[in-house]
C-alpha cells in the first residue's frame, strides 16, 4: 500500500540479539573470556610486559554488544580473574599488590566504561526504534485519514454538481440553464482534480503529466467530440498544492473554452496542443493551449469579453502572480496562453 512505513531498523538496533537467561550469559562469557585467554597465552611469549588485558578489552565488548548488559558485566568480572590469575601476578595465584591493585583498577575502570557506553547506546536506540515505528504508525494513519478526506470532499464536489444538473431540469431560462451547466463542469473538474491533486506530505508533482491528466479529465467531461491532445513539455517543473487549483482551473477553462467556442461542430480533425517551458523570462512558467478550431472573431479582446470562464481564468493568474492572455494562433484556432512565476509552481 502506497504510504505504509515498514519497520527497518539498522543493524546496530538489533543488538542485544536476545534475552538470555542467567546461566546462558554466563556460558557465553565463560567462552569468550577462555578463549581470550587462550590467544593471550598463545602470543605471552611475543609480547613486552605489561599487555595482561590486551585479549579481554575486546572479549567484554564484544559480549556486551551482543548479549546485553549482565552478559557484559559477567565477562568483564572472568576477564579480570583471568587476566589476575595468569598475568598480573607471577606463580599464577590471586595475591593482590600495589601495582596489581592498580592495575585491575584500570582494567575495571575500561570495562566499565564499555559496558556503560553499549549499554546507553542499545537503550538510546531501542527508544528510537520504537520512537520510530510510533512515528510511522501515526503517518501511516495520517495519510489514510487524509485519503479518505480527500475521497469525502471530491464526493461531496461530484454531488453539488448532480444537484445543479438536477435543479436545470427544472428552469426554462436558457442562460441561467447555461449557467448551471458551466458551474456544474467546474465543480466536477475541480472534484477530479482533488481527487488526485494532494500528496499526504506535501509533495510536488510533475507539471507536464500533471497537465495531460488534466487535459484528458476536462475533454472527458465536458464534450462527446473525439479530441485529440498533446503535452509538449521542455520544462522540468513540478507544481505544489497550493499553486495547483488554480493553475488547473485556468488550464481548464482554456480548455473548455476552445471546446465550446473554437471547434466547429463535428469537427472531425480537433486537437489540442499543450505547451510547458519557460516564459519570456528565465524564472517565469509559461503554459500554452492551442486549438485548431475556427479561431478568435474579428475584434476580440479578452478584456472585453463577457465570459465568465476567461474572467475567472484572468482572474486567478492575477492572485498568484501571472498573466493571462487569449489571442489568435499562427495558423487557425486560438492560442491561450499562462505566465506565472517560477517560485509560484
Amino acid at each position: 500500500m502506497t504510504g505504509a512505513f515498514p519497520s527497518r531498523s539498522r543493524w546496530t538496533e538489533r543488538y542485544p540479539l536476545a534475552k538470555l537467561s542467567f546461566v546462558a550469559d554466563l556460558l557465553a562469557a565463560l567462552a569468550g573470556i577462555a578463549i581470550a585467554t587462550l590467544v593471550r597465552l598463545t602470543i605471552d611469549d611475543q609480547l613486552p610486559p605489561g599487555f595482561p588485558f590486551l585479549t579481554y578489552f575486546p572479549v567484554v565488548l564484544l559480549v556486551a554488544f551482543t548479549l546485553g548488559l549482565r552478559a557484559g558485566v559477567l565477562a568483564a568480572l572472568l576477564g579480570g580473574l583471568a587476566s589476575w590469575y595468569w598475568f598480573l601476578t607471577p606463580g599464577s595465584n590471586f595475591s593482590l599488590t600495589h601495582n596489581s591493585a592498580i592495575a585491575l583498577a584500570f582494567y575495571a575502570f575500561i570495562t566499565g566504561t564499555e559496558i556503560a557506553l553499549v549499554h546507553w547506546m542499545q537503550r538510546s536506540n531501542r527508544l528510537l526504534v520504537v520512537e520510530r515505528e510510533a512515528n510511522a504508525r501515526l503517518a501511516q494513519t495520517r495519510e489514510l485519514l487524509f485519503r479518505e478526506l480527500q475521497h469525502r470532499v471530491s464526493n461531496n464536489l461530484q454531488m453539488v454538481a448532480a444537484l445543479l444538473t438536477l435543479q436545470r431540469r427544472q428552469i426554462a431560462d436558457e442562460s441561467a440553464k447555461s449557467a448551471l451547466d458551466e458551474a456544474a463542469r467546474r465543480l466536477q473538474t475541480i472534484g477530479r482534480i482533488s481527487r488526485r491533486l494532494y500528496d499526504p506530505a506535501g509533495g510536488d508533482q510533475a507539471l507536464g503529466s500533471f497537465l495531460d491528466q488534466l487535459a484528458r479529465d476536462v475533454i472527458e467531461s465536458s464534450t462527446t467530440m473525439k479530441i485529440r491532445h498533446e503535452v509538449i513539455s521542455t520544462s522540468d517543473a513540478r507544481i505544489g498544492p497550493e499553486a495547483a487549483i488554480p493553475l488547473a482551473l485556468i488550464v481548464a477553462e482554456s480548455i473548455a473554452n476552445a471546446i465550446e467556442h473554437g471547434f466547429a461542430p463535428g469537427q472531425e480533425d480537433a486537437r489540442l496542443e499543450i505547451r510547458l517551458g519557460h516564459g519570456l523570462q528565465r524564472q517565469r512558467l509559461a503554459v500554452e493551449i492551442e486549438d485548431n478550431g475556427v479561431g478568435l472573431p474579428d475584434g476580440f479582446a479578452l478584456e472585453q469579453s463577457g465570459s465568465l470562464g476567461l474572467r475567472i481564468a484572468t482572474m486567478l493568474a492575477g492572485q498568484i502572480g501571472g498573466n493571462y492572455s487569449l489571442t489568435s494562433a499562427a495558423g487557425r484556432g486560438a492560442l491561450a496562453r499562462f505566465e506565472l512565476p517560477l517560485l509560484a509552481a
